[in-house]
């Protein structure tokens, strides 16, 4: 089949993806979200053959990003519902005939922390009282009961296996950089800060061993995060690891002597299992790529067995079964490819540089293999987040139309450590995006690269830099799209959700009265006057981590300055209805890219499709 009787486009866009593996309370089944049917559902998967079997019909939402947790007796399985897109969530659960019941109602962002092993307690976190905090929710009664009270988001809650205690993450210190880990009764009562580690530093919980005598906790005072056993009778707390690559503990496995971290080097993930009384570690024997368990904790099929998602920056992710005795796996849930040949996928290279004052930067380069090839330079978002050799549905996109890719793990990503992630604190616009730029310039260098058709592409933090690349940088873009991208600082401040306002930008920012010049100098809005190339602006409308008032405020300040828009001016605006921040819903998918790739045609005509597909 070639170019010429395959839409490339939606056959991409319609692969059948999975998401959320989660292992059922027996061992013997995998929740995950599925679509193959076309839109997202609800499937289990039998966890010795592989089989699915659908339970949903259009009962679960159509946007995969939010997780699912099993029912104590594996019963019902939990989920996340909004609407429209607008991650205003309520908690929900539908059982194995498809019947869905609404759980849990509260005012803003509902996320369910964790569902307790005594088949009557889930606890959830929520903004209704002004702030993320956290809530008690009795399913025999149906009554809601807040628990925790604090000023700034209280976050990873995990509740003891008797359910008499809670632990969580918070912070009461004047530091904003710092994250303390919290255990409490499970009422609220008597909450004790653990005091693990340095003031300024991060400390998370991340489960309860299973006699609930002590909790695996993670800790970056000494730069990289490493993970620990903390007994709660003696107060001490053992470490783990050689402190040589950031270490991310998920979970202990069933008998508790065994634990599993996620350790990330070079753009690569690989599970790490640790013996907790030799402290000794080895990792998975698997392909290079990104190979994550379940953040949720519901990842072992037994105390030998768990599960595994594995991807590539060329193949797609798989479902694994890992034996941890014999270190061999089997593949449970296989990718599909449709009418693609996996082979012509664009493979990625990890590379670094020195950026402009010295400092090592890691990227990734896709070569689409055009000569000379246009340039689409991707930047991340989160901040708090990096770019790795997976699957990624959008690069492999604009490599078959023809577009090199280029991510950049500018400072402020994750996975090199924490005074990587804070040479990004107060200088947001700043470092980073001269990162960006500066890969940009080294890669104009080469001769394979088109210098003439480099366009900036980035979604949310990464829309943010694509705004800013293009008034800070004009004369490197001969376009570039903003997607779901901050633009007025100020403005994102007031209206974004209560935790992101001081988890995100406190944190890294402090509030617009004690820095006010950095909220505005580093507010693209500020600067639209240096727009020089044409500029495609999408947002959802229906965003609430990026509020839509983003987009809309920066097309206005572009008519004020005299810019034209449409198709033939300066810009063009294109708002989402019935989407969030971002949607992994198939048609979403779709409408998103027939927008990009029609600007792209339009604006850069030369590109041409490489990607090969099977006769």
């Amino acid at each position: 089949m070639t170019d010429e009787n395959l839409d490339i486009l939606e056959e991409l866009a319609g692969l059948p993806t999975f998401h959320h593996p989660t292992v059922s309370p027996d061992g013997d089944e995998i929740a995950l979200y599925y679509d193959v049917s076309g839109r997202n559902e609800l499937h289990f998967a039998d966890a010795e053959t592989g089989e699915l079997t659908q339970v949903s019909d259009g009962e679960v939402p159509r946007n995969a990003r939010w997780y699912i947790k099993w029912s104590a007796d594996g019963s019902r399985v939990f989920f996340h519902d909004d609407h429209g897109g607008d991650e205003q969530n309520d908690v929900f659960a539908i059982d194995r005939d498809g019947n869905v019941e609404s759980v849990v109602e509260l005012e803003g962002q509902t996320v369910l922390s964790d569902v307790g092993e005594d088949g009557e307690t889930l606890l959830v976190a929520s903004p209704e009282s002004g702030q993320m905090n956290f809530y008690r929710h009795d399913l025999a009664t149906g009554e809601t009961t807040q628990l925790t009270d604090y000023e700034r988001a209280v976050r990873a809650g995990k509740l003891s296996p008797d359910c008499e205690r809670i632990a969580y993450a918070t912070n009461e210190a004047d530091d904003y950089d710092n994250v303390d880990t919290y255990v409490a009764n499970a009422d609220g009562s008597e909450a004790r800060n653990l005091e693990i580690g340095e003031i300024g530093a991060e400390a998370w919980p991340a489960d309860w061993g299973p006699a609930g005598e002590r909790l695996l906790v993670s800790d970056n005072t000494e730069n990289f995060s490493r993970a620990g056993v903390y007994d709660l009778d003696s107060d001490e707390v053992t470490w783990y690891g050689n402190l040589d690559a950031e270490e991310d503990p998920v979970g202990f496995l069933p008998s508790g002597d065994r634990f599993v971290v996620q350790r990330t080097r070079d753009a690569q993930v690989v599970p790490v299992v640790y013996d907790v009384a030799s402290g000794e570690g080895r990792e998975l024997d698997l392909p290079e790529g990104v190979a994550s368990v379940s953040q949720t904790g519901e990842f072992a099929l037994d105390d030998d067995r768990i599960v595994v998602t594995h991807t590539s920056s060329n193949r797609r992710p798989e479902l694994l079964v890992y034996d941890l005795d014999s270190d061999e796996y089997e593949t449970l849930v296989e990718a599909e490819y449709g009418e693609f040949d996996p082979e012509r996928f664009a493979e990625a290279e990890y590379f670094t540089f020195e950026s402009h004052d010295g400092l090592e930067i890691g990227a990734l380069i896709y070569d689409s293999g055009e000569r000379p090839s246009p340039l689409v330079v991707n930047p991340h978002g989160g901040p708090r987040h990096a770019d790795s050799l997976s699957w990624d549905l959008y690069t492999q996109f604009l490599v078959s139309r023809g577009y090199s890719v280029l991510q950049v793990n500018y400072r402020g990503s994750t996975g090199r450590g924490r005074e990587f992630v804070e040479r990004l604190y107060d200088d947001w616009g700043g470092g980073e995006q001269e990162d960006v730029a500066e890969a940009t310039r080294q890669l104009m260098a080469e001769d394979w690269i088109d210098d003439e058709r480099v366009v900036v592409f980035g979604g949310s933090y990464g829309g943010y830099s694509a705004y800013w690349q293009m008034v800070q940088y004009p004369e490197l873009y001969a376009a570039g799209i903003a997607w779901i991208g901050l633009t007025d600082l100020e403005e994102m401040y007031e209206t974004t959700m209560p935790h992101f306002r001081t988890e995100l930008m406190e944190k890294q920012l402090g509030s617009p009265e004690e820095n006010p010049d950095l909220y505005r100098e580093r507010s693209p809005i500020e600067h639209v006057e240096n727009l020089d190339a044409p500029l495609l602006m999408v947002h959802g409308v229906n965003d609430s981590r990026v509020p839509v008032s983003q987009a809309r405020l920066f097309r206005e300040a572009l008519l004020d300055a005299g810019y034209r828009e449409g198709e033939d001016g300066d810009f063009e605006y294109v708002e989402l209805g019935e989407e969030g921040h971002a949607s992994s819903d198939i048609d979403q998918k779709i409408r998103l890219f027939e927008t990009l790739d029609d600007f792209l045609k339009r604006r850069l005509p030369e590109a041409t499709a490489s990607v090969e597909q099977t006769d």
